[in-house]
């Protein structure tokens, strides 16, 4: 355990980072960066028998860097790179079969909740939403056609916690079931889910791991050698692939994830810490607090938080617009994790498609906002809340 009673820092991660998947004897021009290979189809010496790639969808050298690296950081023995993050989520949902059921924790990213709903509900998938932090709903909610379990943690925007290793064991305890951890708001830097029983590893790469908000892909990271192989599949069968270009940018990004994400970290505490003393702020939803509902699973399972979290206030929507319309270095738009400090209001903008009795339910106001704080100094940060507060109250 480190000093503040969370995980210690994960050994040689850095180090992983920058080598794993880049030896530069893979290529003839023995090139230290890798190269971007853009060409769609390749060379094949006699018919039906290729030399490792054939197809530009099937597989492409720097795709394949990418997924190396990405496979390593999160101590896996596979990844798959995908169109976006939500490419990822339709893939894995892809290997279940109509009259299928899936249980998802109740606070998700909205575009996942969409698709569980609108899309994978019409294709004859049922999903159950429920409350993840009480273990007998998990268990309430598994039916004997449940074959996957989706967790997203922490949660958004709500930033629940939920204990993976405890959800895992309920799922190997009750049936063959697929479980699935949505990992993008912590990255492998801070959390782990394959060290405590998750099967799938599953990231929106657009957010903290490419880190600079000009790239969107997904990924998934796993150990199975049969579920690989069938995610494998579906990934050329549907076509949900990245670009090479794409797969070159989320790479060089990966050699900074750990430098970023200890200043996003560090920042987002100092700046949760003062919000906590605000007086127009009734709570903040973070998870390195221990004013947080979860703090002890969260010290659990994780060596940290991120810059993403949210705050209620005691006003309403027109505060809150005032609030976010008064804001000079946070900029007012959705997604996370990009160098530069994003704030939203997750009611009427990252979360509009989820029903309005489910966001009543799950306590998704029109006073919840939603800050994903960058790198920038913190003391500016904190000079831009203090007077967007002002303007709003």
């Amino acid at each position: 355990m480190a000093s503040d009673g969370f995980l210690n820092k994960i050994s040689g991660f850095a180090t992983l980072a920058i080598h794993a998947g880049q030896d530069p004897e893979k290529w003839n021009s023995a090139a230290v960066v890798p190269p971007i290979v853009t060409s769609t189809t390749f060379k094949q010496p006699a018919p039906a028998e290729h030399t490792g790639f054939e197809y530009g969808r099937s597989g492409n050298p720097t795709r394949n860097t990418l997924e190396e690296c990405l496979a390593a950081l999160d101590k896996g023995k596979h990844a798959l790179t995908f169109a976006s993050g939500l490419g990822a989520t339709t893939t894995i949902a892809s290997l279940l079969s109509c009259g299928d059921h899936i249980v998802s924790c109740d606070d998700v990213y909205g575009g996942t909740n969409r698709l569980f709903r609108r899309v994978l509900e019409r294709l004859g998938l049922q999903t159950t939403f429920t409350d993840f932090t009480d273990l007998e709903c998990v268990k309430n909610a598994i039916q004997d056609n449940t074959k996957m379990i989706w967790i997203e943690t922490p949660t958004n925007p709500l930033l629940k916690v939920i204990d993976i290793a405890a959800v895992s064991e309920v799922a190997k305890e009750m049936g063959d079931i697929i479980v699935v951890v949505d990992n993008t708001f912590l990255t492998p830097y801070l959390q782990r889910p394959l060290d405590f029983g998750a099967d799938i590893v599953v990231y929106s790469l657009t957010k903290y791991m490419n880190g600079h908000s000009d790239v969107i892909m997904g990924a998934a990271v796993l150990n199975d050698d049969c579920l690989e192989e069938r995610l494998r599949f579906l990934q050329n069968a549907m076509g949900v692939v990245p670009s090479p270009t794409d797969c070159y940018f989320v790479n060089r990004s990966l050699k900074t994830l750990a430098l970023r994400m200890e200043q996003h970290q560090k920042s987002s505490y100092v700046i949760a810490k003062w919000l906590e003393n605000h007086p127009k702020v009734t709570q903040v939803l973070h998870p390195g607090l221990p004013s947080h509902p979860q703090y002890a699973i969260a010290q659990k399972q994780m060596t940290g938080h991120s810059g993403v979290f949210s705050f209620k206030h005691v006003g309403g929507l027109q505060e809150s617009r005032k609030f976010l319309s008064s804001i000079k270095l946070f900029i007012l738009a959705e997604s996370l994790g990009g160098y530069e400090s994003l704030a939203e209001l997750p009611s009427v903008m990252t979360h509009a498609s989820v029903p309005e009795e489910q966001r009543n339910e799950l306590g998704i106001t029109h006073s919840l906002i939603r800050l994903s704080v960058g790198l920038e100094d913190t003391e500016d940060l904190i000079d831009d809340l203090d007077q967007a507060f002002k303007a709003a109250f």
